[in-house]
C-alpha cells in the first residue's frame, strides 16, 4: 500500500494503474461503514484509492473541524489490512492553496436539511470532491447512504458537470442495536450512546406506519417527532419525510421517499435516514 501527500504523486500513481480505478473518499477515522465502500470498491475495479482528508470548508464556525476524530495510524493499519492499493492524505494547503477562491456550488438540493442548517456545507463538499475526481479520475466512486443528501448532492455534481464518475451508494452500516455507524458516535458518554438509539427508533416507526398504509407524510414526521421527545438527552434540528431526489418536503408520500433527521445527543450532532419505497 503506498501512502500520498501530494497531487503530484497521486497523480503519478493513478497514470501507473492500468484498468478500473475505484476511490472512497473519507475523513478517516474509519469504521465498518468506510471499510464497507473499500470492499465493495475491491470487488467491482481493479484498483482501489482511498482518500483520508478532513475537510475544513464544510465544516461552519462553531463545528466541530479541530476536534473532528483523528488517529491516521489505525486508519493505515486498517486500509492495509484491505488490500488497499493507494491512500491519499493531503495536507489542507495541497488541496486548498493559499488565496484559493475557487469553488463549487450545486443548487436545487442544498438548501434544505443539512444545507438549511449548515450553511456552506454543501459548497464544501463539492468543491473537495469536484478536486478529488479531478486528481484521481476514478470510473467509479463509493459513498454511504447514511449522508443521503451529500449521496444526492454527488450525483448531481457528476451528471451536471460530466465528471463521467459513476456514483455509487452503499447502505448504512449499523451497529447490532440500530445505531448508525458514525466517527462522531466516539463522542458519546455511554448514557449518550444509549440516547442514540432514538433515530433509529425514530425512523424504524416511520418505516411501520408506512408499511401499514399510512401515506400522510405529516403524519409520519409526527410520529417521529413524538418518539423522539420521549428521550430528555434530544433536540431535534429537523425531521424531513422528502422526495428521494428533489429533496423537497412531501405531504404524501406516493413514490420513492427519503425519511431523514439530524438531532443532537447532548453536545453531539447526529444524522440518519430511511428510505420509504411503496411496495
Amino acid at each position: 500500500m503506498q501512502v500520498v501527500q501530494t497531487i503530484a504523486e497521486m497523480r503519478a500513481l493513478r497514470r501507473a494503474m492500468t484498468g478500473a480505478v475505484g476511490l472512497a473518499p473519507t475523513m478517516g477515522a474509519l469504521h465498518d461503514g468506510h471499510l464497507s465502500l473499500v470492499r465493495a470498491a475491491r470487488e467491482r475495479d481493479d484498483h482501489v484509492v482511498v482518500s483520508i482528508f478532513v475537510n475544513p470548508t464544510q465544516f461552519g464556525p462553531g463545528e466541530d473541524f479541530e476536534r473532528y476524530p483523528r488517529d491516521i495510524e489505525r486508519d493505515l493499519a486498517l486500509l492495509h489490512a484491505e488490500g488497499v492499493e493507494a491512500v491519499f492524505t493531503p495536507p489542507v494547503p495541497e488541496i486548498y492553496q493559499p488565496g484559493a477562491s475557487t469553488f463549487v456550488e450545486v443548487h436545487g438540493v442544498t438548501e434544505v436539511l443539512e444545507g438549511a442548517s449548515r450553511p456552506g456545507h454543501f459548497r464544501g463538499v463539492a468543491t473537495v470532491v469536484a478536486q478529488l475526481f479531478a486528481i484521481v479520475r476514478p470510473g467509479r466512486a463509493y459513498f454511504g447512504q447514511k449522508d443521503a443528501q451529500q449521496l444526492v448532492v454527488v450525483r448531481k455534481l457528476a451528471r451536471e458537470l460530466h465528471l463521467d464518475v459513476d456514483v455509487i451508494g452503499l447502505p448504512i452500516v449499523r451497529e447490532p442495536d440500530g445505531l448508525a455507524l458514525s466517527s462522531r458516535n466516539a463522542y458519546l458518554s455511554p448514557r449518550e450512546r444509549e440516547a442514540a438509539l432514538v433515530l433509529s427508533r425514530a425512523l424504524r416507526r416511520a418505516g411501520e406506519l408506512f408499511a401499514a398504509g399510512e401515506s400522510d407524510a405529516g403524519r409520519l414526521r409526527d410520529a417521529m417527532r413524538s418518539l423522539i421527545a420521549a428521550e430528555p438527552l434530544a433536540q431535534v434540528d429537523y425531521v424531513s419525510v422528502a422526495d428521494g431526489e428533489t429533496l423537497q418536503e412531501l405531504e404524501r408520500v406516493t413514490g420513492a421517499a427519503l425519511a431523514s433527521l439530524a438531532v443532537r445527543i447532548g453536545a453531539t450532532r447526529l444524522i440518519d435516514n430511511l428510505t420509504l419505497e411503496p411496495s
